[in-house]
């Protein structure tokens, strides 16, 4: 089997599972007691940083196999793109799973929605990054530029939880922590997205370099 074909294979595959997932999400959020309204339960949804990741996750696994030659499919295929959304993915897994982990215990189908959307997905685009992705491209400037959507998402929840009184993640409640806490610990989270992002750009010069040496060879 070609590469070019395991790639469309394993994209096609992962975009059932991360849409389905989202699907899934969606539905349990808004049946889920007490009962409030559907904008509000929607708008909530929308504001979390897994569902936003995983939108983009499913997007970069659907717009190569569905619309390979078209401006959208091209753009979720670029390498800036997918290594950017593979950052953001890696950043889910590992905040949830070291800071939000503990805090509650899903059970059914919403353990199903959990463990896909914030194991899964990640890992997904993760492998598709290494294997399906070419590689040599990104300079250190990106680990900077893909800190604008985080950067947009906090400007979004301070700004949705001064409105709404509520918001996704404890550790950004302003609420319960105060401006000055919940800002810090958004900084913190701004490092290690930096951090990772510096390190998926490493990985990705690493790997290029590799290709470049073998191509001469």
């Amino acid at each position: 089997m070609s590469r070019s074909r395991a790639a469309l294979i394993w994209r096609g595959a992962f975009a059932v599972v991360g849409w389905a997932a989202l699907g899934l999400q969606y539905g349990l959020m808004i049946s889920a007691p007490p009962a409030a309204a559907l904008i509000t339960r929607t708008v909530n949804f929308f504001s979390f940083f897994t569902i936003l990741t995983n939108l983009l996750v499913a997007l970069a696994m659907t717009l190569p196999v569905i619309a390979a030659g078209s401006r959208p499919g091209r753009w979720a295929a670029s390498e800036g793109i997918r290594a950017g959304v593979t950052m953001y993915a890696v950043v889910v897994g590992l905040v949830y799973h070291f800071l939000l982990h503990a805090t509650w215990s899903p059970q059914g189908w919403s353990w199903v929605a959990n463990i896909a959307l914030h194991y899964v997905m990640p890992a997904a685009i993760l492998i598709d990054w290494l294997i399906f992705t070419p590689n040599g491209r990104l300079r250190w400037v990106d680990a900077g530029r893909w800190l604008a959507f985080p950067l947009a998402y906090g400007a979004w929840t301070l700004l949705h939880g001064a409105i709404s009184c509520w918001y996704p993640y404890w550790f950004i409640d302003v609420g319960r922590l105060g401006l000055g806490p919940a800002l810090l610990n958004f900084g913190g989270l701004l490092v290690f997205f930096a951090i990772v992002g510096l390190i998926v750009v490493a990985i990705e010069r690493t790997l290029g370099r590799r290709d470049r040496t073998a191509a001469a060879a």
